[in-house]
């Protein structure tokens, strides 16, 4: 996604500079890396999801003078629960559990701001009863669930990892 982005006209090194570095102590735990071993969507590991999901949220908050720093690290983790769930007991409540344990993982990894618990924790709401008091948190919600569709469709077949690391 990153080289594909880089190729657009208008988008500027710099951006994708950013956003790597906002990511950077992540990115540096192997643990991190194990969620591509992870199915998720279709044919899309679970890292690739958080990656996109992350990075798209990045630029969106960046544009909206938003907390982008945020959105980029909490969208990364939003699906930190590290387990395959698919032909599992856990499938059919997966959505309602999968943000509490990705916060608790995240939070044994990585020290979290309250911007990026909130994201992690509420990425899944209506499911989640409550909503989000951070507005990061919506941008990283409605992206999650745009990214969903596009690779449940198989409407975007890159891997990310496997372009760009």
């Amino acid at each position: 996604m990153i080289n594909l982005v880089k190729k657009h006209k208008k988008m500027k090194d710099y951006l994708v500079d950013d956003y790597l570095y906002c990511i950077a102590d992540m990115l540096s735990e192997e643990v991190v890396w194990s969620m591509d071993d992870i199915s998720h969507h279709a044919e899309t590991s679970c890292l690739d999801h958080c990656f996109n999901v992350s990075f798209i949220s990045y630029l969106i908050c960046r544009k909206l003078s938003f907390d982008y720093s945020s959105a980029a690290r909490g969208g990364l983790l939003h699906d930190f629960f590290l387990y395959d769930w698919h032909g599992t007991k856990l499938w059919n409540i997966h959505g309602i559990k999968h943000p509490k344990i990705a916060l608790k993982n995240a939070k044994k990894y990585f020290e979290l701001n309250k911007t990026e618990e909130a994201v992690i924790k509420k990425h899944m709401w209506p499911l989640t009863v409550f909503p989000s008091l951070h507005k990061e948190a919506y941008v990283v919600m409605f992206v999650d669930k745009g990214c969903t569709l596009m690779e449940m469709f198989r409407l975007r077949k890159r891997k990310f990892v496997e372009k760009y690391f």
